[in-house]
């Protein structure tokens, strides 16, 4: 059995938390003393808590994240009821600040506040050695019955901050990642951590200064992954093109090693793409590399306000340049609810950024993040957030809660059209002879809410039905057109059965095109598959 459990809640299964990786590869001497373990956040926390139980640890540690703190706080609330002894010691960002306003924090016997890649082996080989964790607080203690008077004072304090680290200092992780995470999970990998940027809506913009990992040592841990099979890499630097020598250097190492199938994600400031990054970049295949480009806003003044330096007229030509002359796909985001921003002033970004043709334009709504300055414009602008994770604003001085309602689903529809793939051709037709893309999308967001009442679980064929039908009755264009763009839609995914509501409209055109014969089209579906790409 282990002394040590690492273990966290993943948003999906396919995630594999780097977290851990990275302080199992860090826990020296106790390497062979402890073992990961993997949840997810649709797995019910009783569940997760017998089965890290099961192991009988005398410490777990665990990653908290504003997607899981919730059900986190559940499983540490089991563990403690049942098994007391047990040391619980949490790390994350969403326990490293505001830590004295938590429950979980309360519950568990210690907080590591940072990067605790080093910190968190050095607090083990205490306890293990000798020292003792802190007991919950005395209402907690009361509460579960355990009031454990007879247990020795604490060696260690109950909040622990750990400083940044030097990835010189670090063992790296990427050997941790099994076969099992080679064949099914994203495989996240680092050559940087922190950000330059001091964006107060961003965590990142805490982590100074940039650090980067010895290239020789990265380069030599990809070549060891693409070696054992690894074909998609997710780079989590948050600025993967700061250091240009460094950014080129990687892309080469890729391109001169690339074979069919091979994709890379990176996080990238979109002002800053010179030439020689440029000459790179264009050289890889159509489809093989994804940039997720933060816009977050087009209004200087909003920009200002919220400490974040943007030239768009670069960030724009950088966009057109990506999108004409390369076949990088470009995921882009923009945000909704920062403060100055009005609706109409996120509608002019939201048209500008259409009007560059990323393939995914990502629209969040703002968070307060523990720790991030944002709330320094609370009294000013009023801002007011959710109180439960993930902490997303509720209404503001410009925006009332209702408008925000109305933007939380135009993003969330326009996930479910705009960049799910499945109506390239015909989401154009939302806005077409229009000048706002956003003032049409939102009209027919609204429209869509009207009849489904709902924003989850809409089956792909209901959508397209009901979208068809909008762009003839509400925007009154020609059937003919419509359905053209859908069917082409509908087969770009590979699927041939003519769903019923197009079939009468494609089947009168190809009788008028062919005599009445057809092509190949099966006449037996009336239903297109339920799901996006």
């Amino acid at each position: 059995m282990p002394d040590i459990v690492l273990t966290t809640l993943n948003a999906k299964y396919i995630h594999a938390a780097f977290g851990l990786r990275y302080l199992m590869a860090n826990l020296g001497t106790l390497k062979t003393r402890t073992c990961i373990a993997e949840f997810d956040i649709n797995q019910r926390p009783v569940d997760i808590a017998e089965a890290l139980l099961a192991h009988n640890p005398r410490i777990i540690g665990l990653g908290i994240y504003i997607w899981n703190v919730a059900p986190t706080t559940e499983v540490v609330a089991a563990i403690k009821r049942i098994r007391p002894d047990v040391i619980v010691i949490l790390g994350g960002p969403e326990v490293s600040y505001e830590t004295e306003s938590q429950r979980i924090v309360d519950m568990a016997d210690h907080v590591i506040t940072g990067e605790a890649d080093l910190k968190f082996a050095e607090v083990c080989e205490t306890l293990l050695t000798g020292g003792r964790g802190s007991i919950p607080n005395a209402a907690f203690a009361a509460e579960v019955g355990h009031a454990r008077s007879d247990t020795p004072r604490p060696a260690l304090p109950k909040i622990i901050a750990a400083p940044l680290p030097e990835f010189s200092q670090l063992a790296l992780p990427y050997d941790l990642y099994d076969e099992q995470d080679v064949a099914n999970r994203i495989i996240y990998v680092e050559a940087s951590r922190g950000c330059p940027f001091t964006c107060e809506f961003c965590l990142s913009s805490l982590d100074v200064p940039v650090r980067q990992v010895p290239l020789p040592a990265f380069l030599g841990e990809m070549q060891k992954l693409l070696n054992r099979g690894v074909r998609h890499f997710k780079f989590v630097d948050r600025t993967f093109n700061l250091n240009l020598n460094t950014s080129r250097a990687i892309l080469e190492f890729f391109l001169e090693r690339h074979n069919d199938g091979d994709f890379y994600h990176f996080e990238m400031i979109p002002d800053r793409l010179p030439e020689a990054l440029r000459e790179t970049i264009a050289k890889f295949p159509p489809g093989s590399v994804q940039f997720e480009v933060g816009v977050q806003t087009f209004n200087p003044d909003v920009g200002k306000q919220i400490s974040r330096k943007q030239d768009n007229a670069k960030l724009e030509a950088n966009l057109l340049w990506l999108r004409e002359s390369t076949g990088v796909h470009v995921h882009a985001d923009l945000i909704v609810g920062l403060p100055g921003e009005s609706v109409e002033s996120f509608g002019a970004g939201f048209d500008r950024l259409v009007a560059l043709r990323p393939q995914e334009i990502q629209v969040g709504i703002l968070k307060r993040l523990r720790g991030t300055p944002i709330t320094r414009h609370d009294a000013n602008w009023q801002m007011v957030y959710n109180a439960h994770p993930p902490y997303e604003i509720l209404q503001n001085k410009l925006i009332p809660f209702d408008t925000v309602q109305k933007l939380r689903r135009f993003a969330r529809y326009w996930d479910l059209v705009g960049n799910s793939g499945n109506f390239v051709e015909t989401t154009p037709l939302i806005w077409s002879n229009k000048t706002s893309p956003f003032l049409e999308f939102r009209r027919w967001s609204e429209w869509l809410y009207a009849q489904l009442q709902r924003t989850d679980s809409i089956a792909l064929a209901r959508l397209s039905e009901l979208l068809m039908n909008y762009l003839i009755t509400e925007r009154g264009l020609a059937t003919q057109t419509v359905a053209g763009a859908m069917w082409r839609d509908y087969q770009r995914g590979g699927r041939r059965d003519l769903p019923g509501f197009l079939r009468d409209v494609v089947l009168g055109e190809e009788s008028r095109t062919t005599g009445g014969r057809r092509s190949g089209m099966k006449r037996q579906s009336r239903h297109m598959p339920v799901g996006t790409k």
